[in-house]
Protein backbone atom coordinates (compact mmCIF):
# COMPACT_ATOMS: atom_id res chain seq x y z
CA UNK A 1 0.00 0.00 0.00
CA UNK A 2 1.48 2.97 -0.58
CA UNK A 3 0.67 6.58 0.55
CA UNK A 4 -0.11 9.37 -1.93
CA UNK A 5 1.75 12.75 -1.66
CA UNK A 6 -0.64 15.29 -0.50
CA UNK A 7 -0.70 18.83 -0.27
CA UNK A 8 -1.14 18.73 3.21
CA UNK A 9 2.14 15.95 3.94
CA UNK A 10 3.85 18.68 1.99
CA UNK A 11 2.49 21.65 3.77
CA UNK A 12 4.00 19.86 6.91
CA UNK A 13 7.55 19.19 5.87
CA UNK A 14 7.81 23.22 4.71
CA UNK A 15 6.59 23.99 7.85
CA UNK A 16 8.48 21.32 10.04
CA UNK A 17 12.03 22.21 9.19
CA UNK A 18 12.07 26.18 9.78
CA UNK A 19 9.82 25.38 12.79
CA UNK A 20 13.05 23.33 14.46
CA UNK A 21 15.71 25.76 12.97
CA UNK A 22 13.47 28.70 14.61
CA UNK A 23 13.00 26.38 17.81
CA UNK A 24 16.88 25.48 17.75
CA UNK A 25 17.75 29.16 17.21
CA UNK A 26 16.08 29.92 20.48
CA UNK A 27 17.35 27.80 22.44
CA UNK A 28 20.81 28.58 21.33
CA UNK A 29 20.26 32.33 22.36
CA UNK A 30 18.60 31.44 25.24
CA UNK A 31 22.20 30.23 26.31
CA UNK A 32 24.14 32.89 25.01
CA UNK A 33 21.91 35.80 26.95
CA UNK A 34 23.23 34.80 30.16
CA UNK A 35 27.24 35.56 29.86
CA UNK A 36 29.66 35.51 32.84
CA UNK A 37 28.90 38.54 34.81
CA UNK A 38 32.08 39.82 35.05
CA UNK A 39 31.67 43.46 34.70
CA UNK A 40 29.13 43.23 37.47
CA UNK A 41 31.40 41.22 39.52
CA UNK A 42 34.20 44.06 38.98
CA UNK A 43 31.91 47.06 40.10
CA UNK A 44 30.82 45.33 43.64
CA UNK A 45 34.11 44.38 44.20
CA UNK A 46 34.92 48.15 43.80
CA UNK A 47 31.96 48.99 45.96
CA UNK A 48 32.81 46.40 48.87
CA UNK A 49 36.56 48.24 48.71
CA UNK A 50 35.43 51.65 48.47
CA UNK A 51 33.55 50.94 52.10
CA UNK A 52 36.20 49.26 53.27
CA UNK A 53 38.46 52.39 52.80
CA UNK A 54 36.25 54.86 54.22
CA UNK A 55 35.58 52.86 57.80
CA UNK A 56 32.92 50.78 57.25
CA UNK A 57 34.88 48.24 59.36
CA UNK A 58 34.43 50.52 62.41
CA UNK A 59 30.73 51.96 61.29
CA UNK A 60 29.22 49.35 59.68
CA UNK A 61 30.84 46.00 60.54
CA UNK A 62 27.32 44.19 59.62
CA UNK A 63 26.61 45.79 56.40
CA UNK A 64 30.48 44.88 55.34
CA UNK A 65 30.57 41.23 56.52
CA UNK A 66 27.37 40.75 54.42
CA UNK A 67 28.71 42.50 51.59
CA UNK A 68 32.25 40.51 51.73
CA UNK A 69 30.56 37.38 52.50
CA UNK A 70 27.83 38.02 49.26
CA UNK A 71 31.40 38.95 47.17
CA UNK A 72 32.99 35.24 48.22
CA UNK A 73 29.42 33.56 47.34
CA UNK A 74 29.51 35.49 43.86
CA UNK A 75 33.03 34.51 43.29
CA UNK A 76 32.18 31.02 43.74
CA UNK A 77 29.19 31.20 41.54
CA UNK A 78 31.19 32.18 38.65
CA UNK A 79 33.99 29.53 39.12
CA UNK A 80 31.14 27.12 38.91
CA UNK A 81 30.17 28.67 35.74
CA UNK A 82 26.45 29.60 37.58
CA UNK A 83 26.26 33.36 36.22
CA UNK A 84 22.90 34.41 36.94
CA UNK A 85 23.80 33.18 40.51
CA UNK A 86 26.55 34.86 40.35
CA UNK A 87 25.22 38.28 39.19
CA UNK A 88 22.26 38.36 41.70
CA UNK A 89 24.75 37.74 44.63
CA UNK A 90 27.00 40.65 43.20
CA UNK A 91 24.29 43.04 43.13
CA UNK A 92 23.44 42.13 46.65
CA UNK A 93 26.56 42.84 47.69
CA UNK A 94 26.89 45.97 46.05
CA UNK A 95 23.92 47.05 47.59
CA UNK A 96 25.18 46.22 51.06
CA UNK A 97 28.41 47.35 50.70
CA UNK A 98 26.43 50.81 49.54
CA UNK A 99 24.91 50.37 52.95
CA UNK A 100 27.76 50.29 55.00
CA UNK A 101 29.20 52.80 53.26
CA UNK A 102 26.12 55.47 53.89
CA UNK A 103 26.07 54.14 57.60
CA UNK A 104 29.92 54.85 57.50
CA UNK A 105 29.42 58.52 56.56
CA UNK A 106 26.06 59.50 58.57
CA UNK A 107 28.41 57.85 61.51
CA UNK A 108 31.02 60.44 60.36
CA UNK A 109 28.67 63.11 60.35
CA UNK A 110 26.85 62.73 63.43
CA UNK A 111 30.53 62.54 65.16
CA UNK A 112 31.38 65.63 63.22
CA UNK A 113 28.14 67.25 64.78
CA UNK A 114 28.91 65.39 68.59
CA UNK A 115 32.34 67.32 68.15
CA UNK A 116 31.28 70.72 67.14
CA UNK A 117 28.45 70.44 69.94
CA UNK A 118 31.44 69.86 72.40
CA UNK A 119 33.56 72.79 71.12
CA UNK A 120 30.66 75.09 71.83
CA UNK A 121 29.84 73.99 75.47
CA UNK A 122 33.45 74.42 76.58
CA UNK A 123 33.45 77.85 74.54
CA UNK A 124 30.24 78.83 76.24
CA UNK A 125 32.31 77.58 79.75
CA UNK A 126 34.92 79.46 79.06
CA UNK A 127 32.69 82.86 78.45
CA UNK A 128 30.71 82.40 81.14
CA UNK A 129 33.81 81.81 84.13
CA UNK A 130 35.63 85.04 82.40
CA UNK A 131 32.45 87.01 83.00
CA UNK A 132 32.34 86.08 86.09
Amino acid sequence: MKIKKTRSNRNMKRVGVPTIIAVAAIMIAGCASNPAPSEQLAVSKAAVTSAIRDGGNEYAPLELKSARDKMEAAEQAMAAEEYILAKRLAEEAQLDAKLAETKTDLAKAQKSVDDAEESNRVLREEINRTAQ
